[in-house]
């Protein structure tokens, strides 16, 4: 069996929250459990865990979001002829109104990835998958992107760019959210394909 390595990464998130994750990456998937706190809309706590499939490609994600007096939990998975599959459970009310975490899982069609949104750990995949880290070109790609901290699934197409290499440990990726929000960033990773800095999402704690 090939030999995996075991990380703990974190990250200060902008504008206030923090991100802690465990990591067990082999050549060709990952497993990790990660826990993250936020403050807007409300200020909330989420736990997750993710497993993948040769390939980098999602096989299962949970999520748990709480706060003060609510909670929401929702399980996606992916199976193996690329159909997803979701179960959602809430508890309580928080004090103001969040959407409702449901998802629209016929418009995942072709999404090989869940992207939890303002988490730097699932910009790993897709880099891994199509060799980013060192070079390579444009991809583009469909999500199932998963909104916190409601926790509502929507599909999200976004593009992935190879710029450049800043040092033997530094490479820069460009992401584009080709919704028509046009979201796009410069991300920084290591050499291992994790996020260094995300600018308006979060940096790696040393």
């Amino acid at each position: 069996m090939p030999a995996r390595s075991s990380r703990s990464i974190a990250w200060s998130k902008d504008p206030f929250g923090a991100e802690f994750v465990e990591v067990r990456l082999g050549q060709e998937d990952l497993q990790a459990t990660g826990v993250a706190v936020g403050g807007a809309p409300v200020p909330y706590r989420l736990d997750y865990t993710l497993e993948t499939v040769p390939g980098f490609v999602t096989e299962r994600f949970t999520v748990s979001a709480r706060g003060d007096g609510w909670m929401r939990f929702l399980d996606l998975r992916r199976t193996r002829s690329g159909l997803w599959e979701e179960k959602f459970k809430e508890e309580g009310n928080a004090s103001v109104p969040l959407p409702l975490g449901r998802a629209d899982i016929g418009a995942l069609s072709g999404a090989l990835d869940v992207d939890l949104g303002l988490s730097p750990l699932f910009n790993t995949m897709p880099v891994l998958r199509h060799a980013m880290v060192r070079g390579g070109g444009s991809v583009d790609l469909v999500m199932a992107w998963v909104s916190v901290p409601d926790l509502s699934v929507h599909r999200s197409a976004q593009r992935y760019s190879f710029l450049r290499v800043i040092d033997d440990e530094r490479s820069v990726v460009r992401f584009e959210s080709l919704a028509a929000d046009g979201f796009v960033a410069d991300i920084t990773y290591d050499a291992a394909g994790f996020v260094l800095d995300y600018p308006g999402i979060g940096r790696r704690i040393p």
